[in-house]
């Protein structure tokens, strides 16, 4: 209660007379004015203010003075407990200095030297990571001159590696570096430089390699400068070197040409290359032999360029092959590797783990411990180059560089290619499958490519000299000649290159279209000029004829070669012997067989038109056949050569050649069957045709002959009269008659054709005899008129039997009489 008394402001815990408000509170001066007359009063209200302020202060004493009385049991009892502690303090002070001793002496006799080796050991292996550090700075200082070193022995792959390598390590161990701030994009730009030297190294190399001169040996150029372009190459991924090479090709093939035909135009005296400067022009001013020769010349070094480019080629695709191959196996290894050894990968990871948990210098300590061979193998690995030299200045005193480069290479793996050259491969040939098999594949595409530039190119070489018409002019031997040239090289070039090219075979065919019509056309009309000629008449036979003939029946259809003096001491024949039968032929005929020989020689010698050209033989043989029909048959003769008459003569000549091209069609067909291919034969149809025609040609003959003595028995018997003398005029003009007609045609035709003629003819007779003694009402009744009738008809028999060959036709002549029942 006494503290009530005690104003509130006093108790505040912000109580605070720097306060302007607390301060007047409590001392309100305002009261106190020393200017003006109430001194007294002014100092008798300070007095009672200090007053009060000190009965307030001794409230407050009185207070705290009951509070300690209250406590003082605590308070005495609090300062005694003082004087313990510090007894306890003074014991304790001596306890911790004697146990201080103790650890000093501890230090100084079993811990300090401990420490000292570690902290020793800690610093040496410091030092010799400082030393290596700055070793490989030294080894990456000399990276830019050991390049250039490389580049200048054409070492694309060293080089590239070793900058591969620098830049790895710039980026790991070297990595914050200020000296080597600028190296990393220096080196960039020397890659990107390599980049352009490999590329301009491979283009000369291509055109060093495909221009070089053309011997007989197409082995292969520079082989290990060429294997080392292609893996750098293929290291930067630069995977259209390829398209390089193929222009080179073109460039090449275009050359080979030109430079074959300045060279045999330079050898011909009369082409004046100051008057003719085009060397089109030049070209087309040689005659056919000078011209083939340059073509087989062509031909010859086009094959020797195919052979160069598929050996470049191979070794190309031999590499990439070879780089897929290792890829393929890395990624085997890697698999197997990663089944058999999780276990310990754990391990290292919990050894590893259990070093540095305590601290880094402990780790640091013992970096030269157990896993110091690993560590040294992985930096090395890393920090040399496998194909260049330790690249310090001093690394070479170093014998743990030089093991360290050699058993980094031992590591790499090492392959053979076809030529020979063991290369070693790098292990960051980042390249996939896929685009390395895309890559192989474009290669041998290239090789494809180049046997059509080839053929292209010869197609240009064949059409420039072809624009006159020089090649159609040539005669058949000529173009058999070129035929068989270009057929050579076509073949060459697909047994090189393992595939067709159509262009120049497409070309030959071509000219071969062009080939077959001139040559069909000539013979045609050749054949055109024969028939307007002939005059139907039996003609002798050479005996270069019957040889030609003799050799057909033996299989062989060959031209015979003319030799000279043989044909002329052999004699002509009457008649031409095929396989023992006796043909009488006009020399149109004897011509055709030779023309047709012709054709089917001439597909022996250029298989590719052997359809043409057994269309253009099957209109040959039908023109024949209906030219020969009109001439003969249709009596065009009488015009074109201006014959009197189509005799009998003419009629059985023409059937016995008809005959004669008859037994040839099917020589003819057999000879084209074995040269077409199966599913041609639908052609041959064309030969059955043609025999038709032949055979309907020859019955219309027969039959002509027959309507001939038809027509003449018609006008001689229907005026005939039963009356003497006997035999009649009538029957002995009719025996005159067949005896010419037998003499017409018994030389010609053979044995069986002409009975089976005189059987039709005699039918004929028959026929008319009966149809006049039926008007004549004469009957075979044993009369007069009877008995005339059976003389006559007696001489006749007696007569036609007495013909040669007719002896024993049966005759019949009972069938002239009408039959009654």
């Amino acid at each position: 209660t006494d503290l009530e008394q005690v104003p509130k402001i006093f108790m505040k815990p912000d109580f605070a007379l720097e306060d302007s408000l607390t301060f007047n509170a409590v001392l309100p001066w305002s009261h106190f004015n020393t200017s003006g007359g109430k001194g007294n009063r002014d100092a008798a209200s300070s007095k009672l203010l200090q007053e009060k302020l000190s009965h307030y202060l001794d409230i407050v004493e009185v207070n705290i003075a009951h509070q300690i009385s209250l406590r003082s049991e605590a308070f005495f009892h609090a300062m005694t407990s003082q004087h313990e502690l510090q007894d306890y303090l003074r014991k304790t002070s001596q306890a911790v200095k004697i146990l201080r001793d103790k650890i000093a002496q501890i230090d100084k006799v079993m811990c300090e030297g401990s420490l000292q080796v570690l902290r020793l050991s800690l610093t040496r292996n410091n030092c010799v990571k400082v030393y290596n550090k700055l070793k490989l700075m030294a080894t990456v200082h000399q990276t830019q001159p050991t390049v250039q070193l490389l580049l200048s022995t054409s070492e694309f792959v060293g080089a590239l590696d070793l900058i591969a390598t620098t830049q790895e390590v710039l980026q790991q161990e070297l990595q914050g570096i200020h000296s080597f701030r600028h190296l990393g994009s220096q080196l960039c730009e020397l890659e990107k430089l390599i980049d352009k030297m490999m590329i301009a190294e491979f283009s000369a190399y291509a055109r060093s390699d495909l221009n070089r001169p053309f011997e007989e040996d197409c082995h292969i150029l520079e082989e290990e400068r060429l294997v080392s372009v292609v893996f750098g190459l293929l290291k930067q991924r630069k995977l259209n070197f390829f398209e390089i090479y193929g222009d080179e090709m073109i460039i090449t093939a275009k050359n080979i040409i030109k430079q074959c035909v300045v060279s045999t135009v330079s050898q011909i005296e009369e082409i004046d290359t100051e008057v003719v400067v085009k060397l089109a022009d030049q070209m087309r001013m040689m005659n056919f032999p000078q011209w083939f020769d340059l073509l087989k010349n062509i031909f010859s070094k086009f094959t020797i360029f195919l052979k160069r480019i598929k050996a470049t080629l191979n070794i190309i695709r031999s590499v990439v092959l070879l780089v897929l191959d290792k890829n393929q196996r890395t990624r085997e290894l890697e698999e197997t590797s990663v089944q058999k050894n999780p276990a310990k990968d754990n391990a290292v990871d919990t050894e590893v783990a259990y070093l540095t948990h305590e601290g880094m210098f402990i780790s640091d300590a013992f970096g030269e411990g157990d896993f110091q061979s690993v560590a040294v193998d992985t930096t090395s690995q890393r920090n040399t180059s496998p194909n260049s030299e330790p690249c310090s200045s001093d690394s070479a005193s170093e014998p743990e560089c030089t093991t360290d480069s050699s058993s980094s290479k031992e590591q790499m793996p090492s392959s053979v290619i076809p030529g020979g050259i063991e290369i070693m491969i790098s292990e960051d040939m980042k390249l996939t499958d896929l685009e390395l098999e895309k890559l192989a594949n474009n290669i041998q595409e290239l090789l494809y490519s180049a046997s059509d530039i080839c053929h292209d190119r010869s197609v240009k070489f064949l059409m420039a000299r072809a624009k006159d018409g020089f090649l159609e002019k040539l005669n058949s031997n000529e173009f058999v000649a070129l035929s068989r040239l270009m057929e050579g090289f076509i073949l060459d070039t697909e047994q090189i290159c393992g595939r067709r090219s159509m262009s120049l075979r497409g070309a030959l065919q071509s000219q071969a279209n062009r080939f077959v019509n001139r040559f069909h056309e000539e013979r045609k009309t050749k054949l055109s000029l024969l028939l307007d000629n002939e005059r139907w008449k039996q003609a002798d036979v050479p005996a270069e004829f019957q040889d030609l003939v003799d050799s057909v029946s033996e299989g062989k259809i060959i031209l015979p070669e003319k030799k000279a003096g043989a044909a002329e001491e052999r004699k002509p024949t009457d008649v031409l012997i095929v396989e023992e039968q006796k043909y009488a032929v006009v020399g149109t005929v004897l011509l055709l067989i030779k023309i047709i020989l012709e054709y089917c020689q001439c597909v022996d010698n250029i298989p590719s038109i052997t359809t043409d050209m057994l269309t253009r033989l099957s209109d040959l043989l039908k023109y024949f056949n209906s030219r020969s029909c009109q001439l003969v048959l249709g009596a065009g003769a009488l015009q074109v050569v201006g014959l009197k008459t189509i005799t009998t003569k003419n009629l059985a000549l023409s059937s016995r050649c008809l005959q004669l091209i008859v037994h040839y069609i099917p020589i003819i067909r057999a000879h084209f069957e074995a040269r077409l291919q199966p599913k041609q034969f639908s052609m041959l149809r064309h030969f059955d045709h043609i025999t038709k025609d032949y055979h309907d040609h020859i019955a219309e003959i027969s039959a002509k002959l027959v309507a001939i003595m038809d027509s003449l028995f018609d006008k001689l018997l229907s005026k005939y009269e039963v009356k003497a003398p006997v035999p009649s005029a009538c029957f002995r003009n009719i025996c005159k008659q067949m005896a010419k007609m037998h003499e017409a045609i018994y030389d010609l035709l053979p044995e069986e054709q002409t009975q089976m003629l005189f059987l039709r003819i005699n039918a004929s007779y028959k026929l008319h005899l009966k149809r006049q003694l039926a008007h004549l009402n004469v009957v075979n009744d044993g009369g007069p008129q009877n008995g005339l009738v059976t003389a006559d008809v007696a001489f006749y028999t007696g007569n036609l039997q007495a013909l040669r060959g007719l002896k024993n036709l049966d005759l019949n002549m009972a069938e002239i009489w009408d039959q009654k029942r």
